[in-house]
C-alpha cells in the first residue's frame, strides 16, 4: 500500500487536498500545481471559492497570474464539499490555530477538520498537519480519531499500515522577496517511519529541503522554538528601547552599531508590538501545555507580556511629544500610518495598529489611518472598526495634530519628504522617517 502512494506521488498521479485557502494553504496549493499535481482546495468560506475558481486573488501578495494559471491548467479547483476528500491520495491541514480570551489554544479548527477527514478516511492515504499548535497534538488528537470506527463505518485503521500520519509546521513569510513556499527548507515528523516516508516523498517534490525529525512532537516543537527565539529577542529589544530613551541613547542606532561583529549577534528591532498569526500566539501554545507537566515558563510569559504591552508605550510616548507641543491627546487628531503588521502586505492578522488605534480611542484620540495596501479595515475576532483609508496629501497632513508610523511601508519611505514637511509632529516606531520633529519610539 505504501509502494503504491509513493509511486503515484513520484509519478504525480497522486491527487493532494489540501483544507484551508489561506495564507499558508493557498501558496502551497499552487507550488503543487506549478509541479504538476491535481489539487483540491477545500475552505468553508463561500466567498473565496468562486474567487479562486475563477482565477482571482484575494491576498495581494499572491499572484492573480499564478491562481489564474492553475486554474486554466485544470490542476487546480475550490470547494466547500468535503466528500471530495476521499479523491484525495494526500491531505494537508492548513486550519487557524488561534488564542483564546484566556491565551489558551483555540483547538476547535483541528478538531472540526479532523472528524471531517474522519468520515472519508480511506486505506492508503497520507495526512499531514501544518497548523501551528502544541507538541503532542498530531498524536493526541489526530491519531486516536483517524484509528477509530466512524458510526457509518466499522473500521479500524492501523496508522503506518493502512494510512499514514504526518506533521510538517508551515514556514510562510508573507510576501518575502528572498524565500518562497518552495525554497523554504521543510520540517517533516511522521508518527511511524512508514508516515515519515510518504510525508518526506511528498514535500520533497515541491520543496527545495525536508529535514526529517524523529517524531511529530519534535516538528510541532520545532515550530514553536522558531518563534519563541524571535518573540524573546524582540521582547528584548523594546525593553532595552525603554531603558535606553531614558539615558538619552538611540536604540536604533545601537542595533546597528552591535550588527557589525560578525559572530554571536543577530539584529532584532523594536516596534509598536507583535502581528501575524506566528509571534503574538505560537510561544503561548507551548506555555499552556507546559502546565500539564507542572512548568512554568516564566522567560516566553515575560517576553510575551513585555510585547503586548508594546502599543502602550508608544500611545505613551505620544501622549509625551504632544505635551512638549502644548497639546493634550483628549481631542488631538491622529492618524496612523500602516495597518497591517508588516510592511508591503495587506495581511491584518495581530496588527498592533488595531490595538494602538483602540487605546487612542479610549484616550479620546480623533484617529483616522492610511494604508495603500488595506483600503478599509476588515473585522477581526476581537475589533470591529468602521474605518477606510485617508488620503495623503500636504493639505490633509497638516490638519493632524500628531502622525503615528506604524507600519513602514515601502510607500511611506518614498513619500517621506512630503509626510515629513507637511506634518506637525511625528512618533516613528519604525526609524523609518528621519527628519525635524521625528520622534523615534
Amino acid at each position: 500500500m505504501l509502494a503504491k502512494l509513493l509511486n503515484k506521488i513520484k509519478d504525480k498521479s497522486a491527487v493532494v487536498g489540501i483544507i484551508g485557502m489561506g495564507y499558508v494553504g493557498l501558496p502551497l496549493a499552487l507550488e503543487f500545481t506549478t509541479k504538476g499535481f491535481n489539487v483540491i482546495g477545500f475552505d468553508i468560506d463561500e466567498k473565496k471559492i468562486p474567487m479562486l475558481n475563477s482565477g482571482k486573488s484575494y491576498i495581494k501578495h499572491i499572484s492573480e497570474v499564478r491562481i489564474k494559471k492553475s486554474v486554466e491548467s485544470k490542476k487546480f479547483k475550490v470547494t466547500s464539499y468535503f466528500t471530495k476528500l476521499s479523491e484525495c491520495d494526500a491531505i494537508i491541514i492548513c486550519v487557524p490555530t488561534p488564542l483564546n480570551e484566556h491565551r489558551e489554544p483555540e483547538m476547535k479548527y483541528i478538531v472540526d477538520t479532523a472528524k471531517t477527514i474522519q468520515k472519508y478516511l480511506k486505506k492508503g492515504q497520507l495526512v499531514t498537519l501544518e497548523s501551528t499548535t502544541y507538541p503532542g497534538t498530531t498524536e493526541e488528537i489526530l491519531l486516536p480519531m483517524f484509528e477509530a470506527s466512524t458510526g457509518s463505518a466499522s473500521r479500524n485503521f492501523k496508522v503506518g499500515k493502512d494510512f499514514y500520519l504526518a506533521f510538517s509546521p508551515e514556514r510562510e513569510d508573507p510576501n518575502n522577496a528572498n524565500y518562497s513556499t518552495s525554497t523554504i527548507p521543510k520540517v517533516v515528523g511522521g508518527v511511524t517511519e512508514n508516515c515519515l516516508k510518504a510525508a518526506q516523498t511528498l514535500y520533497d517534490q515541491v520543496i527545495i529541503k525536508t529535514i526529517p525529525v524523529s517524531s511529530p512532537r519534535v516538528a510541532e516543537a520545532t515550530k514553536l522554538l522558531e518563534n519563541i527565539y524571535r518573540s524573546v529577542n524582540i521582547a528584548l529589544v523594546n525593553e532595552l528601547k525603554t531603558v535606553f530613551h531614558k539615558m538619552n541613547i538611540d536604540i536604533w542606532e545601537v542595533i546597528e552599531a552591535a550588527k557589525t561583529k560578525p559572530f554571536g549577534f543577530n539584529a532584532f528591532y523594536p516596534g509598536p508590538g507583535l502581528g501575524g498569526h506566528c509571534i503574538p500566539i505560537d510561544p503561548f501554545y507551548l506555555t499552556w501545555k507546559a502546565r500539564e507537566y507542572d512548568v512554568n515558563t516564566r522567560f516566553i510569559e515575560l517576553a510575551g507580556e513585555v510585547n503586548t504591552n508594546q502599543p502602550y508605550y508608544v500611545v505613551n510616548r505620544c501622549m509625551e511629544a504632544l505635551n512638549e507641543k502644548g497639546k493634550a491627546i483628549n481631542g488631538s487628531k491622529v492618524l496612523i500610518l500602516g495597518a497591517s503588521y508588516k510592511k508591503n502586505i495587506d495581511d491584518m492578522r495581530e496588527s498592533p495598529s488595531l490595538k494602538l488605534i483602540e487605546i487612542l480611542k479610549e484616550r479620546r484620540a480623533k484617529v483616522d489611518y492610511n494604508d495603500p495596501f488595506v483600503p478599509k479595515l476588515p473585522p477581526t475576532r476581537r475589533y470591529k472598526f468602521e474605518m477606510e483609508s485617508v488620503p495623503i496629501t500636504a493639505q490633509h497632513l497638516a490638519t493632524y495634530d500628531l502622525v503615528l508610523l506604524s507600519t513602514d511601508h515601502d510607500y511611506y519611505k518614498e513619500n517621506s519628504t512630503l509626510i515629513i514637511q507637511n506634518s506637525k509632529l511625528i512618533v516613528d516606531t519604525r526609524n523609518a522617517l528621519m527628519g525635524k520633529n521625528v520622534f523615534k519610539s
